[in-house]
């Protein structure tokens, strides 16, 4: 573990009895005492605290607003410049092939936009900022933990802290004084639960969680009951569910690809990748992320190869998530099948030691999304 980064949180998770792991280069906890299966259930009844400081954190400057929106456009296909202040959206890099570098969280603050960025993806991403937004001042954040608030009661849980947050929608941004520190709360998340996310000055980082997990609604939540949750939400996960060669289109996420940035649009492509991305938009992609539910308790996991029948020579696909669901109450698992092999209830075979199983194409999300809308 010598040589690992650590969050402004690190002793309070060693303080708290947490199981730590590398990840993304950082020393972070994968579990508390309670162990997954039961912080999982406890995050979908009331309400669990992540740290997720190891995020990148990012702001884009420059002479107005349109200016900085316009210039991202140039990178990332989503309508960026008619974002309303105090808004979020999802987004991604796409490179020339039309393949995803990175997804991401946006945010128009007023006079500057607001980026999170993937872990693992942040110094590419910084560099890629770098090397194609000219005129555009980036900073890295470096001084901010980052910690998310979801469940049922994270807006009873953060309200008595900062009753503002009781008015916000999801994908609505504010800055709010939490405790006398300056904090960037956004109403958004990785669980399909409702919650938070909040920028707080790292040195106010562990009183405000302190503050918080003195409500007994609240518990820590580690990575393994976080990829669990965003999973059965029917989440990607960059480098698993999605990386430099799947599109967009393939990944499922041309929901997050406005009319505007499409073909007949007044901002059609623009963007890396456009020829493909606005083509399969058109047209339909050749393959399709998919939900997958196998039969029995055993999970197919990131990796399982998927045959069509028994008797092919040659795998159609892949799983690129799989685990069991604690809410779901059965094992799931996503993965890449031809398109038309992709509509719900196709049964298709996966190979697990040796052994093919069934399991049958499944509509995402797993367990619906409870956002406030």
């Amino acid at each position: 573990m010598t040589g690992l980064l650590k969050t402004p949180l690190h002793g309070l998770h060693l303080e708290l009895g947490a199981r730590m792991v590398a990840f993304a280069g950082y020393d972070m906890p994968v579990q508390y005492a309670p162990g997954v299966m039961k912080e999982h259930i406890h995050c979908r009844d009331a309400a669990g605290l992540f740290d997720v400081s190891h995020m990148g954190q990012v702001i884009l400057r420059g002479d107005n607003y349109p200016a900085i929106a316009h210039a991202l456009e140039a990178l990332i296909p989503v309508n960026i410049a008619d974002l309303a202040p105090g808004r979020q959206r999802y987004g991604f890099f796409t490179n020339d092939a039309g393949g995803i570098l990175d997804d991401l969280m946006l945010a128009n603050r007023g006079d500057h936009l607001f980026l999170v960025v993937n872990a693992a993806c942040k110094q590419a991403d910084l560099a890629h900022l770098r090397a194609h937004l000219s005129g555009i001042e980036i900073t890295e954040v470096t001084d901010r933990a980052l910690v998310a608030l979801q469940g049922p009661q994270a807006e009873a849980a953060l309200a008595r802290l900062a009753p503002a947050v009781a008015q916000m929608r999801f994908m609505d941004v504010l800055t709010l004084d939490i405790l006398g520190a300056d904090c960037w709360v956004s109403r958004s998340g990785y669980t399909g639960e409702d919650g938070f996310e909040i920028s707080v000055p790292a040195d106010r980082a562990e009183a405000l969680v302190r503050a918080l997990l003195v409500d007994e609604r609240v518990l820590p939540i580690g990575l393994g009951a976080r990829d669990s949750l965003r999973l059965e939400a029917g989440l990607c996960l960059y480098g698993h569910d999605m990386d430099a060669e799947v599109s967009p289109v393939e990944a499922g996420l041309a929901w997050a690809i406005q009319k505007v940035r499409r073909s007949g649009g007044d901002r059609a492509g623009g963007f890396p990748g456009a020829g493909r991305i606005l083509s399969e938009l058109d047209a339909g992609a050749s393959r399709l992320r998919v939900g997958l539910l196998p039969e029995g308790r055993a999970p197919m996991r990131e990796g399982t190869p998927l045959f069509a029948d028994a008797e092919a020579a040659e795998p159609i696909g892949a799983v690129t998530s799989g685990a069991f669901g604690p809410t779901l109450g059965a094992p799931m698992s996503m993965g890449y099948l031809p398109v038309d092999l992709a509509t719900p209830g196709t049964e298709i075979l996966g190979e697990v030691r040796g052994k093919r199983l069934p399991a049958r194409v499944a509509t995402l999300p797993f367990v619906p999304a409870r956002f406030k809308r």
